[in-house]
């Protein structure tokens, strides 16, 4: 009698082979979409915290705590640098100024890598792509790309 030695047949490895492929080409496709995922819903939470600073802005303005020089701004921060260098905003209470910043920093699109966005001010239509300068009422990607759900960043 032989005695049956111990190992893979070639048969046996092109078969493993064969699944470790298929497993990998669904893997990679499924990590590309999460990352994709993950950089729209960071996308999202850049645009909202940008809108909540400029409506803070706008609302501090409305209050009378901060005085604006220029009337063409209607009470909208003349650009993004405004709202990270801080304004004088006057105290309630005291009437005394102090130096309040609403961004620490201009934050990068996630889809861009940069740190520059599309601005609409006041004067533009909503659906502008060309920053009239007054002011800066709105924000918006400046990716041409298309989300997962078929929307395009631009219009988020």
């Amino acid at each position: 009698m032989r005695r049956r030695q111990r190992g893979l047949t070639t048969v046996e490895l092109l078969a493993a082979l064969g699944v470790m492929l298929v497993l990998t080409s669904i893997a990679i496709p499924l990590k590309r979409w999460d990352d994709k995922r993950r950089r729209e819903e960071y996308l999202h939470m850049t645009l909202e915290s940008i809108r909540g600073a400029i409506d803070q802005y706008k609302k501090m303005v409305d209050d009378g705590l901060i005085q604006q020089k220029d009337v063409d701004q209607r009470g909208y921060p003349r650009d993004l640098e405004e709202l990270v260098d801080g304004v004088d905003v006057a105290d309630s209470t005291t009437g005394e100024t102090h130096k309040m910043r609403f961004l620490h920093q201009i934050p990068a699109d996630p889809i861009t890598g940069e740190a520059e966005w599309g601005l609409r001010s006041y004067q533009d239509d909503w659906d502008s792509t060309s920053w009239g300068g007054e002011n800066v009422w709105d924000v918006y990607s400046l990716s041409e790309l298309k989300a997962l759900d078929g929307t395009y960043y631009k219009d988020w």
